[in-house]
């Protein structure tokens, strides 16, 4: 019998972006702010196999100011929570596969960049938010584009170990050729949850010694590990 090889692991998407994104902490003060340990790596499938589109998104799980829970007419709402090894993650980046692979090396560098720089300088699980009307990208989209590109070259000039940025020098096609197969994080997108008229009717029964509040029926609504 012919003796066959074992096939390579899979290539964790999920673990390269991480350890990247902690390299760029270690070595841009910018963003010495941000706990990796409470931002998920994710990635989510692509509709089309265009190359055009959206890339990347970074999905606070906080409102405002770091907000748990926000008020909206007289429904209170709380965004969907997620935990990690029973650590809270504030932030998802997550990159839409295949299509962030498929752009050139240095444009997936920016786009890293980019995602990041919307962390807030708090990291509070809110986004950086910049004054006027045009409070992510600041009045200028093409501005804030050109700072995020000053800053991976920045990056890039100081760096000593290539091995970190190996992956995005390969596209997808390249990287399942080597690696045989590409994993990573999936994880819904989080949902804003109602719970003030719950609250409400909590309030009201406890005022009522014959009633008892009533049980939780899904104790795992709102988390994930």
């Amino acid at each position: 019998m012919r003796h066959q090889p074992p096939l390579p692991p899979a290539f964790d998407f999920t673990a390269a972006m991480t350890r990247l994104c902690e390299d760029i902490f270690q070595r841009c003060p910018l963003f010495g702010h941000i706990r990796m340990s409470e931002v998920l790596v994710t990635v989510t499938p692509c509709r089309s196999r265009s190359r055009y589109g959206l890339q990347a998104r970074v999905t606070p799980l906080r409102f405002r100011d770091g907000a748990l829970r926000r008020r909206h007419g007289d429904i209170e709402y709380q965004v969907q929570r997620f935990f990690v090894n029973g650590r809270e993650i504030l932030y998802l980046l997550t990159f839409c596969l295949p299509r962030f692979l498929e752009q050139p090396f240095r444009e997936k560098l920016t786009t890293v960049f980019h995602e990041l720089y919307h962390i807030s300088p708090a990291f509070n699980g809110d986004l950086r938010r910049h004054a006027g009307r045009y409070c992510l990208h600041t009045h200028s989209k093409a501005h804030y584009d050109a700072h995020m590109q000053q800053l991976a070259q920045q990056y890039l000039r100081r760096h000593d170990q290539p091995e970190v940025l190996e992956f995005l020098r390969w596209d997808c096609r390249r990287l399942l050729e080597r690696h045989g197969g590409l994993v990573g994080t999936v994880v819904p997108r989080p949902k804003l949850l109602p719970i003030g008229r719950f609250g409400v009717r909590m309030a009201a029964q406890l005022r009522r010694p014959d009633l008892k509040p009533e049980p939780n029926r899904n104790p795992n609504a709102g988390t994930a590990s």
